[in-house]
């Protein structure tokens, strides 16, 4: 399989990561708390993990749906991602994520008596949904995120049941999310954090440096200790669900190869 170009990956990147916002963001904004039939914290983990499993699956082959920067940064670490390409995938993502937001606040705002409020913008201490803590929010973002790279790297090893990835990655992403909605309204994503904090401004903008450095450290204890556990020799640096393409490419054509009609 011939990869995509970095343009072709960038645009894929940002198309999915704009459905991360758009849709998760979307769901905590306009559903969580509706009369009587809102969705809650539950229905806003599993939001978050669905447009993660539906892009992984669409995207995924062209450019391996990341979708966040700690993600990217945490894979490069890991030895899964070039470098050379981390400047121009995590633009993609902000672009993305930032016209999801914005699109998210023009809908929104047709409301009667809109009102922003919080925009499901991540924080701490005062605007924790359960009052938490910088160091409390700070502590569950790394851990939640370090998590969050363990189960891409290994759910997309080559060792790993294959095909399956995607929905490893979606169901995780629902679990961490009903753990961390209570702390930070969890980020674990520096491009979500930013494109909602952008609009609401204020006490958003002064903490969002925190939903920066602690996925991304998260992502970077993730990929490197996974690479510790000795299986990055079997890995090659591509995008991980690339391979998920490459093995339904061959599959395609071994039986081209097999069929007796052909």
């Amino acid at each position: 399989m011939v990869a995509a170009s970095l343009t072709k990956r960038m645009l894929a990147e940002a198309i999915g990561t704009f459905w991360l916002v758009f849709a998760g963001c979307g769901s905590a904004v306009i559903s969580a708390g509706f009369p009587q039939f809102g969705i809650g914290f539950m229905g806003v983990g599993i939001a978050f993990g669905l447009t993660v499993l539906t892009m992984a699956y669409a995207i995924g082959h062209i450019s391996g749906c990341h979708l966040n920067p700690a993600v990217s940064i945490g894979l490069c670490a890991g030895k899964r991602f070039p470098a050379k390409d981390l400047p121009g995938y995590i633009f993609a993502q902000l672009l993305g994520a930032v016209i999801g937001s914005g699109l998210l606040y023009v809908i929104v705002s047709g409301q009667k008596d809109f009102h922003l409020g919080d925009f499901a913008c991540n924080g701490y201490g005062e605007h924790s949904p359960g009052k938490y803590s910088l160091l409390s929010g700070m502590i569950g973002e790394i851990v939640l995120t370090f998590m969050f790279l363990m189960i891409i790297m290994g759910s997309t090893s080559r060792r790993a049941p294959q095909g399956f990835a995607p929905i490893a990655i979606g169901l995780g992403l629902t679990l961490m999310h009903c753990v961390g909605i209570p702390l930070t309204n969890l980020s674990l994503n520096p491009a979500r954090s930013t494109a909602t904090a952008i609009f609401v401004g204020g006490w958003a903008l002064a903490q969002l440096w925190m939903f920066w450095v602690a996925p991304v450290v998260g992502g970077l204890i993730g990929g490197i200790l996974y690479g510790l556990l000795g299986t990055e020799v079997e890995e090659s640096p591509q995008s991980p669900l690339e391979k998920l393409a490459q093995q339904s490419e061959a599959r395609a054509e071994e039986a081209e190869r097999t069929d007796p009609i052909r």
